[in-house]
């Protein structure tokens, strides 16, 4: 890709159980599941390379120190790469990234640790830039394809957004990368556990949550069948795949 650099650092989510992929994941975190051979995580770290996001900030839980072990300081994928452990007590995707503040700055990307999203991250930061919101979530018209649609998305604004509550009016869904100002955390206690879906819902109750319109299809490895889909596309020569 020739955009200019973006400068901005990339909180992934990396913590999780991932329980809907055992027995696959009772011994390695998912990130580390092979795709199209080689673990995922050198899949993510790559499109971040290309993208030209060099500044990687890994919040790890569950066997984190298997990847911190694998992947030590990114170099080798062209990337810093930083890690920020949940501790003994899980503290959820928000929580999580709360601990991480003082490695990621004010402004920054959030991707989900089993997420790949082949789609320019430029106009996406720029977007943010000049919305002048302390969030924004990227936003892709699923209508309940790839999985349940949370998104109320008209005129290019998010009316609603809600994973438990579903609304007839919500065709799309989070497509699973946000960016977020240092600020939009400041109301949540260190240590306590919260989802970044809450700081997201209350950013919208705010007016502070710009949504993004993306028009690719998101992959991802948190199910059997995402990782099949995934593992083919990634299999095929890199113009085919759009990476």
């Amino acid at each position: 890709m020739k955009n200019q650099p973006l400068n901005l650092p990339v909180a992934i989510l990396a913590g999780g159980l991932a329980s809907r992929l055992r027995p696959l994941t009772d011994k390695i975190p998912k990130v580390l599941l092979p795709v199209a051979g080689k673990p995922f995580l050198a899949h993510q770290l790559e499109l971040l390379r290309r993208q030209e996001l060099h500044q990687v900030v890994l919040c790890v839980g569950y066997l984190g120190e298997l990847i911190q072990d694998q992947f030590g300081d990114g170099g080798r994928w062209g990337v810093k790469l930083e890690y920020s452990f949940d501790g003994p007590v899980p503290v959820g995707t928000g929580g999580a990234l709360k601990q991480a503040l003082s490695l990621l700055g004010e402004k920054f990307f959030t991707l989900y640790g089993d997420s790949y999203l082949p789609i320019d991250f430029k106009p996406v930061a720029e977007f943010f830039q000049n919305s002048g919101k302390r969030g924004l979530m990227t936003v892709y018209e699923n209508r309940g394809r790839y999985d349940t649609s949370n998104v109320w998305f008209a005129d290019g604004e998010i009316e609603a957004y809600d994973k438990v509550n579903r609304l007839p009016q919500m065709r799309h869904i989070d497509y699973g990368l946000s960016l977020l100002s240092a600020s939009a955390f400041a109301d949540w206690p260190a240590g306590t556990a919260f989802d970044l879906a809450d700081v997201l819902q209350r950013l919208l109750a705010e007016k502070q949550l710009a949504g993004f319109e993306v028009h690719e299809r998101f992959y991802e490895i948190g199910s059997p069948t995402g990782l099949a889909e995934l593992s083919a596309l990634l299999a095929r020569p890199s113009d085919e795949a759009g990476t």
